[in-house]
């Protein structure tokens, strides 16, 4: 299998703060460093699978600010080929708090650019693409462009973040369902309790592949059970976008026609990898990183 993928999905502005520890109430702290660069869960999963070479597509939506303005010209210069419309309003916002340990706290304001409207998933073409990768920020929306994967049979994958399940994993069932990955991190599998892969299964995923940071990623499906854990001594400055980085590469390695176990290593080396730079889309390492680390 080869093409395009698409991704569709967030768009931020993330401005990423290295510091010691975190402020108390009413105290100040100096910062050790700062980045600021462009963010989202799902551009950031299209970076990460431009940068494992495969050709990727953004599908999203910018606000009316300077930020809107200026990011669509910096997810170009990544190597992204962009879908974009504009809507009266403010680019996302993250403010990301990195401790010395590597662990980072994040601030957001979701502005307009959470996720493309349901006009631009009902009139994109899908006929040019080979793979769909979202996370469902907006149901109604990602609802139609989900379906509209199935009738077109094509493969697609979904991020499953803590935040659009509140109430109950159930109500996102017409989205899971015959989702080809599933990516889950600790975060959501212990929002949803044991039995997690089992439960998302039921919800029709074909395959569920869990990340727990710094134990690496797990990878369940009808191929069986496929195990990394992350190279060792590896430095980690900010984890912040590391799922991101190997969800990327899974669609990447999917696309390639790569095993699971091989594209499991392959994701989980980079995702470590990225961890060594404070920020998300510009730790992302390449494909010849990793194979330099992989030997």
């Amino acid at each position: 299998m080869s093409g395009v993928a698409l991704f569709a999905g967030d768009i931020s502005l993330d401005a990423t703060m290295g510091v010691t520890h975190v402020p108390a109430a009413d105290e100040k702290v100096r910062m050790t460093s700062f980045a600021e660069a462009t963010g989202g869960v799902v551009s950031n999963a299209a970076v990460a699978a431009r940068r494992a070479g495969q050709q990727a597509t953004l599908l999203a939506t910018v606000g009316t600010d300077i930020a809107s303005q200026a990011v669509p010209a910096l997810l170009r210069g990544m190597g992204l080929e962009l879908d974009i419309e504009a809507t009266e309003g403010m680019l996302c916002r993250a403010m990301i708090v990195v401790d010395g340990a590597g662990e980072k706290r994040l601030l957001l304001y979701p502005g307009v650019s959470m996720y493309p409207s349901r006009q631009a998933v009902e009139q994109i073409r899908l006929d040019r693409f080979a793979w769909l990768h979202t996370a469902i920020y907006e149901p109604d929306a990602a609802r139609v462009l989900i379906e509209r994967a199935r009738q077109a049979r094509l493969p697609f994958s979904i991020d499953l973040e803590p935040v659009t399940f509140r109430e109950s994993i159930d109500a996102l069932a017409p989205h899971i369902a015959g989702a080809d990955v599933v990516f889950c991190n600790a975060r959501a599998a212990d929002q949803l309790g044991a039995g997690v892969v089992d439960r998302l299964r039921r919800l029709g995923a074909k395959s569920v592949i869990l990340t727990l940071g710094p134990k690496g990623a797990v990878w369940h499906g009808d191929f069986g059970v496929h195990s990394v854990v992350p190279p060792s001594s590896l430095p980690i400055v900010d984890t912040t976008g590391a799922g991101d980085c190997l969800a990327g590469w899974i669609v990447a390695e999917r696309l390639r026609g790569t095993a699971p176990d091989e594209a499991l290593r392959l994701a989980v080396t980079a995702a470590s990898l990225s961890c060594g730079r404070l920020g998300a889309q510009a730790s992302f390492p390449t494909r010849d990183d990793v194979a330099k680390m992989i030997g």
